[in-house]
């Protein structure tokens, strides 16, 4: 590495070690921009596309969303997430049934029974001494904190009722 090469990065370096850690907390990136990042949410972000809720979830909420990773979706049956993608209306009610108006922290979560959903369903709520489940679907990551809201990553896709 050059010496001005090496000037420049202690540099940039030295600016972010000094920014304070609530500045630095405020850049984190929004529900989408977090799941995308996190490299595990390929198939979510997909639908989130297909039903044109990606502005939706980026917007100021908060929101928390219960995020199936693509393993979850992988357990699917076959063609089921390609009939979910050509269908927007049942597409877009199973994915606002991922999702809670608020910023609800893990620790609420376990003091709940039901929550609300966006799309009007009612998940169950169960917490037991081995973790969270929402509608039998068990939590496997909790408050992956973003700046217009909170993930908890889920190991299923969940179904509203019908």
């Amino acid at each position: 590495m050059s010496p001005i090469t090496r000037i420049v990065a202690g540099a940039v370096l030295a600016a972010v070690v000094a920014v304070p850690a609530p500045v630095r907390a405020a850049a984190k990136g929004d529900i989408v921009d977090t799941a995308v990042a996190a490299g595990n949410f390929k198939t979510l972000a997909a639908a989130l596309q297909a039903a044109g809720l990606i502005e939706t979830l980026k917007g100021p909420g908060p929101f928390t969303v219960f995020a199936p990773t693509d393993a979850a979706f992988a357990k699917l049956p076959a063609g089921a997430v390609d009939a979910l993608l050509k269908d927007k209306a049942k597409l877009t009610s199973v994915l606002t049934y991922h999702v809670v108006a608020g910023r609800v922290t893990a620790a609420e979560v376990m003091k709940m029974k039901s929550a609300t959903t966006v799309q009007g369903g009612s998940l169950a709520i169960a917490a037991t001494g081995g973790g969270v489940t929402v509608d039998g679907v068990r939590v496997i990551k909790t408050d992956i904190q973003t700046s217009n809201g909170v993930i908890h990553v889920i190991d299923a896709v969940l179904m509203p009722k019908q």
